[in-house]
């Protein structure tokens, strides 16, 4: 938001430096993020680090001058030549302006034309080239005329873009004056959080500013002068639904003209970032920008000719279904059944709150105008501008609420600019419908609760002056405070929200950077765990110390991205998904099933541009729950792994691919370093996978997840044909219910262990983690260690059957083992696999 200060000073008498201004309306919440001079000089020294931009204007060679005369080039068309006034002498001004052709040859002019004047030497910017480019004034010749200074317009003097037309001040502009003086200014651009929408005006921040310098605020009149008959009988209002539109007012002027506004109003419009358009428009824009309440003009007499014989009546609805509207930028729009509009007997004439209708716009015939003042429902007008894809000021406003006493304060005074500046008479009194008073909360609050929350004192009078200037009405009874909320705002709240908003209001008035550091007081509150955050964030650590890197996916999706993973022939998936309403791009329509599916986005745009890739991600899937509103949220922990076993270098030449017993490996190593007891991997089939490359993990009874290599026909739809890709995609929630808070620790054995290797023939179908765990059960407690080593299958050792071969580790923690104790384990480890699986050793 642009705010000239200027405007500011209105309603408050500042005198501070511009920068000492913006630090002191930063520091209350309204960020100052750049400041722009017009004509003032920059600051000597701005300690604060503001971006200050704009054009100073020389006092003496910028002043305020009349034109008595225009009158025509002898040798050019279309320039003409200007005898003008700048307080010292007279001097002939050459100019192209179009907007001083209608003057020429006229002979003296009956009122001069008060202009802004350059005289030579002056720093000027270039109003023929793009942008702002800088020039100096020099003595030149152009058409045998001598040229040495010049008429402005808003581009040269940095005001605006505007360049089709020199400016032609107000009547009052005193000749001779350095035009500093006059009309130089200092525009702050300030970002309006959402929670501070009371201050998206010239009122609310003169309102901060009065509250923090303790200067006195003149708030503009709540009345305007009428002169005109009764408003009574020439309208009425109906609302149909006062939770959507809780307060209509209309105003009515009469007789007006169609003209320009002042200079002063268009020049203001043009800093704060609108454009003029006519008096009445003008008036309009000026009163949203100075108290915040957007407005909208009709012009009656359209209106009443829509009405034809029946009494006018102004109608607050929702639209029909399929029901139109020609929008003021000529956009035929198709309306949703829950946007709010305002309408008479014959059919809609605006979008409530967001943009009026082409057909009661004010134009050049428009003579007696309808001003309308109303509140909306701030979460209706954010569907209707989402829907419509349709933002304005007025939009911006409502969105965020707007306290329905502004609306006939923002009427009254909009009447009586349109009859300041386009004449008319204003009808005595307003049609004002309210039925849904908002009821303004009172707030009590005391000294020790201010110091509990901002951890200073601060006496009672202190407090209620602060709030008093802020307009809380405000009654003190000993050392409590009752507030009352002023009825321009609608973030107060009630209760022990309430005191916390005007705790903070206080905050804010009183200093953020005069709150000292403080230790807390109060009694800690007791310390509790988040096993689930915590176990989240172990996962992590352990998966980044085994090389992986952690990835960020979307969470939004399109069910055909998720169909890919699957091979052809396979049952899609016909669960539900959670659809955006408003999707920001079609590619991101529904909440993701599967993050194994957004995990193979990044594969796939990373595949080809590394050797290697070890990627996890650790997020949650959205599974919508029939009768319920909300989805079920579970997490999911996916980790792809694809590209060269080891990173290529001179010593390490290998260039060996990872399979499938490197992503099992890393698994196991996981599951280990996390506690989870009896974990085994069984064979498995699933659309995503290779078939017999699957594997299933469980811990007992509970499914843990499923890995394995994509299957080949997923991997070339995708182009991940290069090296195989391996994958698991695990529940989250199962692995972190099954993770041991507590578990034994052995000491490191004092003892030396004996090895030995043993090599067992087994069926071919027989799954190696059978054989381990027979091993170990026969082994009992000496037997601390089995690992498989190798695997051989050959006509040597018969068909159907394959050898195993383990390392066995013997080891006692009491005592030195001997070896008839080692051989009387491995004599029950070989009974044991006879009789479970008929193996026998390859040795025999």
């Amino acid at each position: 938001m642009k705010v000239p200060l200027s405007w500011i000073k209105d309603f408050i008498d500042v005198d501070l430096p511009v920068e000492e201004l913006a630090r002191l309306l930063t520091m209350a919440g309204l960020e100052v993020e750049s400041i722009e001079l017009i004509g003032l000089p920059f600051p000597a020294n701005d300690k604060h680090g503001f971006k200050i931009t704009g054009l100073t204007w020389s006092p003496d060679h910028i002043v305020v001058a009349q034109v008595d005369e225009v009158m025509p080039h002898p040798n050019a068309d279309r320039l003409v030549l200007c005898r003008l006034q700048d307080g010292i002498k007279e001097h002939i001004v050459l100019t192209g302006a179009p907007n001083l052709f209608p003057f020429k040859g006229q002979g003296p002019l009956p009122a001069p034309l008060k202009v802004a004047y350059a005289r030579e030497g002056a720093s000027l910017y270039d109003g023929h080239q793009p942008g702002q480019v800088l020039t100096t004034l020099k003595r030149a010749k152009i058409r045998g005329v001598e040229s040495y200074s010049m008429v402005c317009s808003e581009k040269e003097l940095g005001v605006s873009e505007e360049h089709e037309g020199v400016i032609i001040l107000d009547n009052d502009a005193p000749t001779g004056q350095p035009l500093v003086d006059y009309m130089g200014d200092a525009v702050f651009e300030i970002k309006i959080l959402p929670n501070i929408i009371q201050d998206a005006c010239v009122l609310g921040v003169a309102r901060e500013l009065s509250a923090m310098t303790g200067k006195p605020l003149h708030p503009p009149a709540n009345q305007v002068e009428t002169s005109g008959p009764s408003i009574a009988g020439k309208a009425a209002i109906q609302i149909t639904q006062p939770e959507l539109n809780p307060r209509f007012a209309l105003g009515l002027i009469e007789g007006v003209s169609f003209k320009a506004s002042p200079y002063w109003v268009q020049r203001r419009l043009r800093l704060a970032g609108m454009r003029p358009i006519n008096a009445v428009v003008d008036a309009t824009n000026y009163v949203m920008l100075e108290l915040n309440q957007p407005l909208h003009a009709f012009d009656y007499d359209v209106l009443l000719a829509r009405a034809g014989d029946q009494p006018l009546t102004i109608i607050t609805r929702t639209a029909h279904p399929g029901e139109h509207l020609t929008t003021l930028d000529g956009i035929d729009r198709v309306l949703d059944p829950f946007t709010m509009l305002v309408c008479d007997t014959r059919g809609s004439l605006s979008i409530a709150g967001v943009m009026g209708g082409q057909e009661s716009e004010i134009s050049d015939n428009t003579h007696n105008v309808l001003l309308e003042g109303a509140s909306w429902n701030f979460i209706n007008i954010r569907k209707t501008v989402a829907a419509q894809h349709l933002q304005s000021e007025a939009a911006f406003r409502f969105s965020r609420g707007i306290h329905p006493a502004l609306a006939p304060w923002g009427v009254n005074l909009c009447l009586g600019y349109m009859r300041q500046w386009s004449g008319g008479q204003v009808s005595q009194g307003l049609i004002d419908a309210y039925p849904l008073p908002v009821v303004d909360p009172e707030i009590t609050l005391t000294e020790e609760e201010v110091e509990r929350g901002l951890g200073i004192h601060l006496p009672v009078e202190r407090i209620a002056g602060i709030l008093n200037q802020l307009s809380f009405n405000v009654h003190v009874e000993g050392h409590t405070i009752h507030a009352k909320t002023p009825s321009y705002r609608l973030d107060i709240e009630g209760g022990v929200v309430g005191k916390a908003n005007l705790i903070e209001e206080i905050a804010r008035i009183y200093g953020y950077e005069e709150i000292p550091s403080t230790r807390l007081a109060d009694e800690l509150p007791p310390q509790r765990n988040n096993p689930s955050l915590e176990n989240e964030e172990r996962v992590r650590d352990i998966l980044i110390s085994l090389g992986l890197q952690e990835v960020t996916t979307y969470r939004l999706t399109t069910p055909e991205r998720e169909a890919r993973l699957l091979q052809p022939g396979a049952q899609p998936d016909h669960r539900a998904y959670v659809r955006l309403k408003n999707p920001i791009t079609p590619e991101r329509a529904v909440m993701r099933h599967s993050l194994l599916s957004s995990v193979m986005e990044i594969v796939e745009r990373n595949y080809r541009l590394s050797d290697r890739l070890l990627l996890f991600e650790i997020g949650p899937v959205f599974l919508p729950v029939e009768g319920q509103a909300l989805p079920e949220e579970p997490r999911r922990l996916t980790i792809a792994i694809t590209g060269l076993r080891q990173e290529p270098g001179w010593e390490r030449p290998d260039a060996t691919p990872f399979d499938f017993f490197d992503l099992k490996g890393l698994l196991e190593t996981l599951l280990a370093s996390l506690h989870i007891p009896g974990v085994s991997f069984t064979p498995n089939t699933h659309p995503y996978f290779h078939p017999g490359k699957c594997a299933s993990i469980t811990t007992g009874e509970t499914h843990l997840g499923t890995m394995g290599e994509l299957h080949p026909l997923v991997s070339e739809r995708l182009d991940l044909n290069v090296a195989p890709v391996l994958v698991a995609e695990l529940d989250f929630e199962a692995i972190s219910d099954e993770i041991l808070t507590r578990f034994n620790v052995v000491p490191v054995p004092a003892y030396p262990p004996i090895l030995e290797d043993i090599a067992v023939i087994v069926d071919e179908n027989l799954p190696a983690n059978d054989v381990e765990t027979a091993i170990r059960k026969a082994g009992g407690k000496i037997l601390t260690q089995v690992r498989l080593f190798d695997i051989f299958k050959g006509p040597q050792i018969g068909e159907g059957k394959k050898s195993l071969a383990y390392n066995l580790t013997y080891q006692a923690f009491d005592r030195t083992l001997t070896d008839q104790e080692a051989t009387q384990i491995r004599q029950r480890i070989v009974r044991q696999l006879e009789q479970s699986f008929q193996a026998k050793l390859r040795s025999d």
